[in-house]
């Protein structure tokens, strides 16, 4: 079985969304990691409703006008990935936390290191939003769309 992906033009550069019949599964950074996040065989797909969906929720996020994202979400990852990925989607818009902040969320107040892995290999970058970890010291740190993206997103959230 093959998912979809669709690139779009972005203001932080060319994003390919990824998904499966019934979720987004991925949000990839044009210069990213291509083995960061395992897809599986993947079908170009212009019309893909998630696909396209997910293209309308971003642009109105890129101009100011969408605060959060309502879409069909399907995390590939180990367990403790998918539950730092989760909280991910419960920092509000405009807001930060530390990886120390995310690690105490998820009842593993010692394990900020794995959770700064975690985060690095969220698949659902934007939409997830893995640019609102910061470093205890309020200081931006990797990000996989690089650390320009990163001051870009938060900018747009007035952060």
């Amino acid at each position: 079985m093959s998912n979809a992906f669709k690139s779009i033009a972005s203001p932080v550069g060319l994003l390919k969304l990824v998904a499966s019949d019934s979720a987004l599964i991925a949000v990839l950074w044009e210069n990213g990691d291509p083995k960061r996040v395992w897809l599986g065989p993947l079908v170009e797909d212009l019309e893909h409703p998630i696909l396209c969906e997910a293209e309308r929720q971003l642009a109105e996020y890129f101009a100011g006008a969408r605060k959060s994202f309502d879409l069909p979400l399907a995390f590939v990852g180990t367990a403790f990935q998918k539950q730092v990925w989760s909280e991910l989607l419960n920092i509000p818009f405009g807001q930060t936390r530390t990886y120390a902040d995310v690690a105490t969320a998820i009842g593993r107040p010692s394990a900020f290191r794995a959770v700064g892995a975690a985060n690095g290999k969220n698949p659902i970058s934007i939409v997830a939003p893995c640019h609102r970890v910061i470093g205890k010291d309020g200081s931006l740190t990797g990000f996989a769309g690089g650390l320009e993206a990163k001051e870009f997103l938060l900018g747009i959230e007035a952060v």
